[in-house]
């Protein structure tokens, strides 16, 4: 571990040490990486067991200057850099030693030998960290797909690592089949399935076993399935001394090991060597605490920090769900030419988008609801947009797919429904996280557009209640389930119920503004005592008792806010036992939901962020954290708004 409040001279012979992401987090920790010779104080940073590592060992030894040896950290990206050029999330520094290299002490083994790991606080987060990764089928590399089901439970998993790997302190191809020999006498009768290395299927690097190696009962497993889901029906694991050994001490198993990774002798293993120098026995979640939590250097590509695990997982779980969802490619259909850059920056990093019907075998995709194929995903602005209103060509930084309508359709269930039903399941790691997103939201005043000025004065009269203007030929008013359609009607059904109300009128921006339809009849306008301007969301529902609305998405920002909600339709988030209905909800929403389960399907669950300059995908927290800081969302000039404004009415 490195002290970053310190300043130390890092001198580097390798050219590795010059990427960008590597030298950032080094500066970060505190190290400035330099050439040249060592001076008094200086380290030697050399990578692992690299080739190019006994340059700088030479040097060491020569000047008797120290070492600080890196390498990657256990959560590293989607894929293996040689398969595809990934900069890692994390670092491991280690003044010592290398973690892998079990012949030897390293920082991380004197952490695992004589750190108390008794903290209460620390451990906790350790075991929240460990059902998060499950949760998000997450590992050092996460270019895997849970929906692929595993092999009838009962059978043997055998672990293969690259040739040549350093880990492997000289084993090879008689060593590993050995660990296969001995798998096939351990488990007499059961199913033996090879779990080959990314790199090896990938074509980067060989592996150990050949095709001569399989018969009936030994079988290669190729396929980029879920470890968390494979390790779930096997009754046994062994492994050399791969990381993915060490992800199966975390999904319960406690695997037989034939080398001496950094894991193994600490009671977590079933181990072929065992190291004198260890003998200690620790909990799973002392284990993941030290060599997760305590011993790596963090990075948040996103701010550009040094930062925690928990912030690790969430940007990882993101660029994992970008390639399971994107790799096979979309043809989007029908979208208007000012979203098509914003489109293929955010869904073609895997396959280049085509913005046609011919589309081969890719998943077709259209907006909103407008005529679909059969099959199509259905996309939508997600419930943090922007700074500023889709009608002035602002790009989102959130957007959702479903199928097979869309989550306003109050008549049709889908992906967000399935999703707040399954929200019962969620690990406690994932509620605590909604919790502290939740906050975060209110603190930061954030809403769907995060435009709008302060709320003016009220006239001293209660209840204050806000009723919340919409666009009336909206899909949301549409498709909203409302026996009432119009904003005058909802006024009116409010003033009704609440004759000594101040009803505070607050219209949609993108009616405010003129682009929509939707705007109050001035003879309507007598029934709200006050009828607001450019008002933001957050300003207006910090002032006032209760929100009436008939679909907006204003109400959910109300219900994160503790603001009670009366809704004259059926939006996505009513009839789940948090609002005031006033229509029957539809059959299909037949269980409530817990604010905290709602908001995580609608916040985290649901919706894929990007950060709107480049089209990276990004966590929710880190889209939150772009919302509030004033970065300017990039929007058409001027003379194409007013063209979108003028050729709206023809496309209706």
């Amino acid at each position: 571990m490195t002290d970053s409040t310190t300043r130390n001279t890092l001198r580097v012979y390798s050219g590795g040490f010059s990427e960008g992401r590597l030298k950032r987090i080094l500066d970060l920790a505190g190290w400035d990486v330099r050439l040249g010779l060592p001076e008094e104080g200086d380290h030697v940073g050399i990578w692992g067991r690299s080739p190019t590592a006994w340059r700088g060992e030479a040097v060491a030894g020569w000047a008797e200057a120290p070492v600080l040896t890196v390498e990657d950290a256990f959560l590293r990206s989607v894929h293996p850099n040689r398969l595809r050029p990934s900069p890692p999330l994390g670092l491991c520094l280690d003044r010592t030693g290398v973690h892998f290299d079990g012949s030897a002490p390293s920082d991380l083994e004197k952490l695992l030998a004589t750190h108390p790991l008794d903290d209460t606080a620390l451990l906790n987060r350790a075991r929240a960290a460990i059902d998060q990764l499950r949760h998000w089928h997450l590992g050092k590399y996460s270019a895997t797909d849970p929906g692929l089901e595993p092999p009838d439970p009962g059978y043997v998993v055998v672990i293969d690592q690259t040739e040549g790997d350093a880990a492997l302190d000289g084993a090879g191809r008689a060593d590993f089949l050995e660990m296969l020999v001995q798998a096939g006498e351990d488990n007499p009768g059961c199913p033996i399935y090879v779990k080959r290395h990314p790199e090896s299927t990938g074509g980067a690097r060989g592996g150990h076993f050949r095709d001569e190696d399989f018969n009936g009962r030994i079988q290669p497993l190729e396929t980029p399935i879920s470890p968390w889901r494979l390790f779930e029906g096997a009754v046994a694991v062994y492994t050399h001394s791969s990381t993915l050994g060490f992800e199966a001490i975390f999904a319960g198993h406690k695997p037989r090991v034939f080398g001496a990774p950094f894991y193994a002798g600490w009671g977590r293993t079933i181990d072929a060597a065992p190291l004198p120098r260890r003998g200690r026995d620790l909990t799973r979640a002392q284990l993941f605490a030290a060599a997760m939590i305590l011993y790596p250097v963090w990075y948040d590509p996103n701010a550009d920090r040094l930062c925690q695990i928990e912030e690790v997982i969430a940007q990882l779980a993101a660029e994992a769900r970008a390639w399971r969802e994107d790799r096979a490619g979309y043809a989007m259909i029908g979208m208007k030419p000012w979203k098509r850059p914003h489109l293929a920056r955010a869904f073609g990093r895997e396959k280049r988008l085509r913005f046609s019907h011919r589309g081969g075998d890719r998943q077709k995709v259209v907006w909103g609801m407008a005529e679909a194929p059969e099959g199509a995903l259905r996309m939508e602005d997600g419930f943090l947009r922007s700074r500023g209103l889709g009608a002035t060509l602002t790009p989102p930084l959130s957007l959702v797919f479903d199928a097979p309508s869309l989550y306003f359709d109050a008549a049709t269930p889908g992906r967000l429904d399935a999703l707040i039903a399954e929200s019962v399941d969620l690990p406690l790691a994932e509620i605590q996280r909604i919790e502290r997103l939740i906050r975060r939201i209110n603190r930061l005043s954030l809403t769907k557009y995060n435009i709008g000025a302060e709320m003016p004065d009220l006239p001293d009269r209660a209840p204050k209640l806000l009723i919340v203007g919409q666009v009336e030929d909206d899909a949301s008013v549409l498709h909203g389930g409302a026996d009432l359609r119009s904003n005058r009607a909802l006024l009116e059904a409010a003033r009704r119920a609440h004759p000594e109300a101040c009803l505070i009128y607050k219209p949609h921006p993108d009616v405010l503004s003129g682009l929509r339809d939707g705007a109050l009849p001035e003879e309507a306008r007598g029934l709200a005592n006050v009828v607001l301007g450019d008002t933001s969301a957050d300003a207006a529902l910090g002032a006032v008792d209760r929100v009436w609305t008939l679909t907006s998405t204003l109400g959910f920002e109300a219900l994160l806010r503790g603001v009670p909600v009366t809704c004259l339709g059926m939006p996505f988030y009513a009839g789940r036992g948090l609002t005031d209905d006033r229509v029957a909800r539809p059959a299909h929403r037949n269980m409530e939901a817990t604010l905290e389960g709602l908001a995580h399907a609608c916040l985290i669950g649901y919706p894929r962020y990007f950060d709107p300059r480049s089209g990276a995908p990004i966590s929710p927290e880190a889209a939150v954290d772009l919302l509030a800081s004033g970065v300017e969302f990039p929007r058409m000039n001027r003379w194409l708004m007013r063209l979108n404004g003028w050729l709206t009415p023809l496309r209706r």
